[in-house]
Parts: C-alpha cells; sequence; structure tokens
C-alpha cells in the first residue's frame, strides 16, 4: 500500500497521507513520497497549490517509532549520526514545503502530533474540523520538537510555542484557532471539504507568479535567512541527538514500550 494518495483537479494537487493503522505518522517512505509529490506539483506549471490531508480521519500522528528503531540499529552498527540524520531528514521536507512557490494548505481531521503540527506550521493556510487535536508529546517522552520548533514560533510566537511545546498540552480546534495555529474552523467533515474548494476558487483567482512572489516576500519577512534557518535545523538534528541518547530518552523510549510513566512523571 502506497503511503500517500494523490489526485490533481484544477489549480491544485491533494496528497492524502495514507498509513490510517498508525493515524497517518509519517516514516521514511511518507516523507519521500511526499517529497516526490511536491516537487511533482512544482514541475507542474498548472498547479498552484499543493493540499494536505490524512485518511480515515486522522491527520498525522507525527514521525514513525519504527524509523527510530531503524536509526538505533544504525546507531550500533557505527553511524554516530543516524539520529540526526532522522530527525533533520523531517527538516528537509518542513523547509521545502515552506519554500514551495505553491500555496501550501493543510485540512485537519483529528490528531495532529509532533510533526503532523509541523506540517501545519509548514502550510500557508490550515483549515480544522470539529474535533480536531494538536499536540508536541516530545518533552513528555524525554524527546525535543527539533525540527517543528522554529516553523511553530514563526507561526504563534515564542510566547505561545512556549507552552506548546514545554507544556506538552493538547489543543482542541477552538484554542488551535485562537492562538492562529489553524486559520478557520469547519463545523462538519462536508464544510471542511467545501472550506478547501472555497480556498482554492480563491488561489485559482490569483495570478501564479503574484502568490509565489508574495509568499517569498513573507517568508523573507521573518528575519532568517535559508542559510540561517538551515543552521538552526542542522543544531537542532544534533541536539535531537543527544536527548534520544541521554537518559532521559531512553527512559522515555521504554517507558512508552511498557505502557508505564517514566520516571519523572511520577507522582
Amino acid at each position: 500500500m502506497s503511503s500517500l494518495i494523490t489526485e490533481q483537479g484544477g489549480c491544485a494537487l491533494a496528497v492524502t497521507l495514507n498509513r490510517p493503522e498508525q493515524r497517518n505518522a509519517l516514516n521514511r517512505a511518507a516523507i519521500e513520497q511526499l517529497e516526490a509529490a511536491l516537487a511533482e506539483a512544482e514541475a507542474n506549471p498548472q498547479l498552484r497549490a499543493l493540499v494536505i490531508r490524512g485518511a480515515d480521519g486522522n491527520f498525522c500522528a507525527g514521525g514513525d517509532l519504527s524509523d527510530m528503531l531503524e536509526a538505533q540499529q544504525a546507531y550500533s552498527a557505527g553511524n554516530r549520526q543516524a539520529f540526526a540524520e532522522l530527525s533533520r531528514r523531517f527538516g528537509s521536507l518542513l523547509q521545502s514545503l515552506e519554500r514551495s512557490r505553491l500555496v501550501i494548505v493543510c485540512a485537519v481531521e483529528g490528531v495532529a502530533m509532533g510533526g503532523g503540527v509541523g506540517l501545519v506550521c509548514a502550510s500557508d493556510i490550515t483549515i480544522a474540523a470539529p474535533g480536531s487535536r494538536f499536540s508536541l508529546p516530545e518533552t513528555r517522552l524525554g524527546l525535543l520538537p527539533a525540527q517543528i520548533g522554529p516553523f511553530l514560533n514563526n507561526r504563534i510566537g515564542s510566547g505561545q510555542t512556549r507552552r506548546l511545546a514545554l507544556a506538552g498540552e493538547t489543543l482542541d480546534a477552538a484554542e488551535a484557532l485562537h492562538i492562529g495555529l489553524v486559520h478557520q474552523l469547519a463545523v462538519s467533515a462536508e464544510e471542511l471539504d467545501r472550506g478547501i474548494e472555497d480556498i482554492l476558487a480563491s488561489i485559482q483567482r490569483s495570478a501564479p507568479s503574484a502568490l509565489a512572489t508574495t509568499k517569498a516576500l513573507v517568508r523573507r519577512a521573518t528575519g532568517i535567512s535559508d542559510e540561517q534557518q538551515s543552521a538552526l535545523l542542522d543544531a537542532a538534528a544534533a541536539e535531537f541527538s543527544a536527548a534520544v541518547l541521554g537518559d532521559e530518552g531512553r527512559e522515555g523510549a521504554i517507558a512508552f514500550l511498557e505502557k508505564r510513566k517514566p520516571y519523572w512523571a511520577e507522582e
């Protein structure tokens, strides 16, 4: 089964994360397929937007733990950069989405955890369905939202980023709208579809080059260059690796597998 379903219609390529049994968690294959879909859409002059959504009522539950196990095997075999490379791969995807000439639209249903929040923050427009939930659980596992943090900070500011990343609490759709994580709420699944159609209709009425240039101008207004962003994400990947290999990262992984609280969460 493909990790991604694509469908072209009008000015957009719609991609559906298609790993429903894992709540559409992103593994290496899914990331590679999403990158390929983005490149395909960018090469098509008829397209102006990329729509990302998840299959079977969930958006994306973040990274797939199977990739962590593969990275552990690679590390044990001598690749001391295995965990940093794993982290940085996802950051590269977020950079590609943010830097794309296409308008990136996320349609969120169900859970958006960890990397799912990262996809939202790298998008240009996000619409959420009722019952959507947003969280960054990394610190509860002894890890870091390393590649997500810079994009989240650009999206909602440092104050709300600290709240979401440090407290690890789950936000509902209304609160996500309130802090600017999403832009629009739908009252039903049907309205979510209509909302996407309305957004794409508005994009269709805009000139392609004007869209791309406007997006690039807004991105440059953040005050951080592409080179600085890459250096920041490289450093964050190294910090992620250190966390995974540290005492807290090991305890968090064992506690997760044993379905218990890590020692720091015990009352």
